[in-house]
C-alpha cells in the first residue's frame, strides 16, 4: 500500500521525496490511524499542503505535531470549545475561507483549513512558532499548548522537513 502512496504520490517534486517521505512518516503514525487508506490521505495531504505554490511554506513535522496534539489523529474529534476534526478547526473559519462547517471532519478540507489557519498565523507573527501556535490554539500568553507542539514536532515528527524544498525556501521557511 505504501508502495502504491509513492508511486501515486502528487505534488512531490520527484520520487524519492515521496519515498522517504512516506517510509519515514507512516510507520509513525501508524500507531494513531490503523485504517490505511486514511493514514496515507493524512500524509498525503499534509505533504500537499504544506508545499503548497504561491504561499508560504509550512514545515510538514510542525503540521504533524499539531495533528497530534490537538486531536491525536482523530477526524471526529470535538473539543469543549466546540473546535472539529483532525486541526480542531473552529466552526466560524469554514465560512471565512470559503467552505462550509459539513467538511470539518473530512480529513483533506480539515487539513487545507488547519494549514491556512496556521500559516496566517505564521505570516503574521513574522514566522515566530511559538507565538503562531498560541494563536492558532487561542491560548496567548500560555506556554503550555506550544511547548507540547513543539516537543512533538522535535523528538518524533522530525527528520523531513527539508523534503522538496530549495535552499532559497529553506532560508525563508
Amino acid at each position: 500500500m505504501v508502495q502504491r502512496a509513492i508511486s501515486q504520490a502528487q505534488c512531490f517534486t520527484d520520487q524519492f521525496d515521496s519515498a522517504v517521505w512516506f517510509k519515514l512518516m507512516e510507520p509513525k503514525l501508524r500507531r494513531y490511524v490503523r485504517d490505511n487508506t486514511e493514514r496515507l490521505e493524512i500524509l498525503q495531504t499534509v505533504y500537499c499542503e504544506t508545499h503548497r505554490s504561491g504561499v508560504s511554506l509550512l514545515p510538514p513535522g510542525l503540521v504533524m505535531a499539531v495533528l497530534d496534539v490537538e486531536s491525536g489523529f482523530d477526524r471526529w474529534a470535538v473539543s469543549s470549545a466546540g473546535a472539529v476534526g483532525l486541526m480542531q478547526v473552529m466552526p466560524f473559519w469554514p465560512e471565512r475561507l470559503g467552505m462550509r462547517r459539513y467538511e470539518l471532519t473530512r480529513v483533506t478540507a480539515n487539513l487545507g483549513m488547519g494549514c491556512a489557519i496556521l500559516r496566517y498565523y505564521l505570516d503574521n507573527e513574522r514566522r515566530d512558532v511559538r507565538r503562531a501556535l498560541e494563536r492558532y490554539n487561542g491560548s496567548v500568553g500560555h506556554r503550555d499548548y506550544p511547548d507540547r507542539v513543539i516537543v512533538r514536532w522535535t523528538t518524533y515528527w522530525n527528520g523531513a522537513d527539508d523534503l522538496g524544498r530549495t535552499p532559497a525556501q529553506l532560508n525563508r521557511s
